[in-house]
């Protein structure tokens, strides 16, 4: 966290090298979050950049009062929300995911099963409300706690944990049991 700080510092002072180091910290981890919450590998690369781009934008009233990290989440959930809202479709990139999984796999076996894995998933993600899936992306691949996860969707923290919980038990009965906390 100080190191984040003083990054701010910096990039506020016109150090480009300070926002390329922001940005190296953080995008792939923004990237993933958006991925998972939107299901569409380019849509989620334009929502990490508008992020930064907003950032970027915004530096001069910037304040960081809590965690860069949590902050630039929040923003790319927000974005994520936009984005859904203003599309209105919910599209499946198994394909993405299944030709990721074909590069990193070491076998043919290895890659019908990551494959198959993935499908599954995907489909059972798919199948929760989104504010569910939603919940449980930006907790287990955002990093963020049930308290900031209330504060950007506007509930209470008891909410929020709930609708993590109700999502999980819904993803273990849809996977039976193959899913754990």
């Amino acid at each position: 966290m100080v190191e984040d700080r003083l990054l701010v510092w910096k990039f506020k002072r016109g150090s480009k090298d300070a926002l390329r180091a922001i940005y190296q910290k953080y995008a792939d981890e923004l990237l993933s979050l958006a991925g998972n919450l939107l299901d569409d590998k380019a849509a989620a690369e334009d929502v990490v950049q508008d992020v930064f781009v907003t950032f970027v934008q915004s530096i001069e009233k910037f304040r960081l009062t809590g965690s860069l990290k949590g902050y630039l989440a929040t923003c790319a959930a927000n974005r994520c929300r936009d984005y859904r809202r203003r599309s209105n479709r919910r599209q499946a990139t198994v394909e993405n995911k299944a030709q990721r999984a074909s590069r990193e796999a070491e076998s043919p076996v290895q890659l019908v099963i990551c494959s198959e894995e993935l499908q599954k998933l995907s489909g059972a993600l798919r199948e929760l409300p989104d504010e569910q899936r939603e919940t449980i992306v930006l907790h287990l691949h955002g990093g963020m706690r049930f308290r900031q996860i209330a504060r950007v969707q506007n509930v209470s923290t008891k909410t929020a944990q709930s609708r993590y919980r109700y999502g999980l038990d819904k993803l273990r009965s849809t996977l039976n049991g193959e899913v754990r906390r």
